[in-house]
């Protein structure tokens, strides 16, 4: 009688978009379940690859679904090979993009990585960490400098020669590009041909990567291939939706949650999140089984907001800044610690309302000051204002009031 089917651990499955090859159950190349079981008997973790181009500053909820996963990978005894793509973010992904992008500069790219890895938990408490960097032998960073930088033109054109023209134009937004008549560098053609000689060069064993990022993970996979290395899983994760319900979270779209915003906020902008995309979140972003989330919309959404808010700020905090949004919305003062401050040192009194939005930071323009104030956007202490030429005659009457602006953005004035 044969033996029952391998399955996945449940861990690895949750959320999970795409995964191949998928397997047939006999060969650990093809079947990943057997080869994590291989890997356990023998007690050789896998190499687990996660490749980031630091070309921006700020890691938010969307990005960090792939960092949680590699996570778990790690917690399960594995390896996490985090790339920091700092020769290829000098190119940038043309995944996703309409045109070429601009490239950066080395230092704008050492600078970003940097922070990028604070972000991720390097130098911070084992507590508030999304990887671990503590456990010996749980992770290697690597930058794709050591092996991109010293290639030879003879290597580059060797490089070249894995792939057709016809190959990198089946790739959907090169596809998109060349019959539009947009311009496609002969850079561009090399990026994921780069990220794919990366997993080469860290011998990866699974390569993660969004539901976007399969024909350079596949890339990675035929390199492997053409240098003789056991072939690499590609395991593919959702793209996070933004909080505007429609496009997926970006920071260039405005829709995004940031890692280390502070707790009242993070929750505030989460519970906001539409009813279709709660699940998601849910799934992606925290633990919670799904079968056990309540049924009423309304209950889920707070749920997941706070199971979020919690799991980047504890338990304590997501209370709080659960009491604080409910006070807040209900028109009530909140005198809370975690409201952040915003200073006044540079309004000039009197000062009428459209004027102190712009001073302070929160509207990038009179005009736009006034627009939101007059759609009603505009709450001091919960009461809502409409006038934008409401006049404050001081700092000490609006000193330690909470101004609200839209149903996202809380600061306490200082």
């Amino acid at each position: 009688m044969s033996e029952s089917p391998i399955s996945l651990p449940e861990w690895l499955e949750r959320g999970m978009a795409d995964l191949f090859p998928s397997g047939d159950g006999e060969d650990p190349d093809n079947d990943l379940a057997l080869r994590l079981e291989i890997s356990s008997k023998q007690k050789s973790p896998l190499r687990i690859k996660l490749g980031i181009d630091p070309t921006g500053s700020e890691i938010h909820l969307g990005h960090s679904i792939l960092f949680r996963r590699l996570r778990a990978f790690q917690d399960a005894g594995h390896t996490a090979v985090l790339i920091i793509g700092d020769f290829t973010a000098r190119i940038g992904d043309p995944t996703g993009k309409s045109s070429t992008r601009v490239q950066l500069t080395e230092e704008e790219v050492k600078l970003n990585a940097k922070t990028y890895l604070h972000q991720l938990g390097k130098g911070q408490p084992q507590e508030k960490a999304i990887l671990d960097f503590a456990t010996p032998g749980r992770l290697e960073i690597r930058r794709n400098s050591e092996w991109l930088a010293g290639l030879g033109l003879n290597e580059v054109i060797d490089l070249l020669s894995t792939s057709t023209v016809g190959q990198m134009l089946a790739k959907e937004d090169f596809s998109k590009r060349y019959s539009s008549g947009v311009p496609i560098s002969i850079h561009e053609f090399l990026y994921p041909l780069m990220q794919g000689y990366d997993s080469v060069m860290v011998q990866s064993d699974i390569e993660l990567g969004g539901t976007d990022q399969k024909f350079n993970v596949a890339m990675g996979r035929d390199l492997q291939r053409y240098f003789n290395q056991r072939p690499q899983f590609g395991l593919l994760l959702p793209i996070l939706v933004g909080l505007d319900g429609v496009q997926k979270m970006s920071k260039s779209l405005e829709n995004t949650v940031g890692l280390y915003e502070d707790p009242l906020s993070m929750y505030s902008k989460l519970e906001k999140v539409s009813d279709e995309a709660v699940n998601s979140y849910l799934t992606l972003l925290t633990e919670v089984d799904l079968n056990e989330a309540p049924p009423n919309p309304r209950e889920r959404q707070k749920l997941m907001a706070f199971e979020v808010t919690a799991s980047r700020h504890g338990y304590d905090a997501a209370n709080e800044a659960q009491r604080n949004a409910e006070k807040l919305v209900a028109g009530k003062t909140v005198l809370a610690s975690d409201v952040p401050e915003i200073s006044m040192t540079e309004v000039k009194f009197p000062a009428k309302a459209f004027y102190l939005l712009k001073a302070i930071g929160l509207s990038s323009s009179s005009s736009e000051a006034r627009r939101q104030i007059q759609g009603g956007a505009f709450r001091l202490d919960g009461k809502k204002i409409t006038e934008p030429n409401m006049e404050f005659l001081s700092a000490l009457e609006l000193t330690g009031k909470i101004v609200q602006l839209g149903k996202k953005t809380f600061r306490r004035l200082i």
